[in-house]
């Protein structure tokens, strides 16, 4: 079976994941690199695995976590579309069985809000690993003159934590953010469908959906 590290260490993968974020870079977006993708993938099974669902759904989850993003060395717009193609190619090729093939494809295909639906579990997963996302690190700028929304919003977030309640009735996406940088209202700007998102992909696993910003419920 194909398993998370294989993907990890396939060059052809990291190529395309290297080549997409170089062609973010260009356009202003903030860091998509290997580092994005591996939290995303390290959270997408946290997800899976808290709520006690097969080790095999759990390596899936970290699949799709990791290819999540190639599609941006396409282009930026509907890009979980292109990327799901990508990623249908680069699974077929290594074999792995169709059905599985499928799944991450189904998830990949849907994790933006742009168009995305929690059609599946590892759907549900992807979609809150990657809006969760949210962090210092993420911003290319050494300027803070230079700063869009965007890198407002990662810039001021000093600690994000992704978080189920022991009952495995929650999931929390609690921030602290540095105001001087970003405003709660520019969070919402760039966030609040994201964060729906996040709520009915919770759903989908039978879980609340909480945001808490610097100790206040929001979401």
């Amino acid at each position: 079976m194909i398993t998370y590290q294989d993907i990890k260490n396939n060059q052809e993968v990291n190529t395309y994941i290297a080549n997409a974020d170089k062609a973010l870079l260009a356009l202003g977006y903030t860091e998509h690199s290997t580092a994005h993708v591996t939290l995303v993938a390290e959270n997408a099974g946290y997800i899976l695995e808290t709520l006690g669902y097969s080790k095999r759904e759990v390596e899936l989850a970290k699949i799709a976590g990791y290819l999540h993003d190639i599609g941006n060395l396409v282009n930026r717009d509907s890009h979980s579309q292109s990327g799901a193609l990508m990623a249908f190619q680069i699974l077929n090729k290594l074999n792995m069985p169709p059905e599985e093939v499928a799944t991450i494809v189904s998830a990949i295909g849907n994790h933006d809000e742009g168009t995305g639906v929690p059609v599946n579990a590892i759907a549900a997963a992807l979609i809150l690993a990657d809006k969760s996302d949210v962090r210092r690190s993420r911003v290319r700028s050494i300027n803070a003159q230079d700063f869009d929304i965007h890198d407002r919003v990662n810039y001021s977030v000093k600690k994000s934590i992704l978080k189920i309640n022991e009952e495995r009735t929650l999931i929390k996406i609690k921030l602290e953010v540095d105001t001087h940088y970003c405003s709660v209202m520019d969070y919402f700007q760039i966030f609040l469908n994201r964060m729906l998102m996040c709520k009915q992909a919770a759903a989908m696993l039978g879980l609340q959906f909480k945001l808490i910003i610097n100790e206040q419920q929001l979401v």
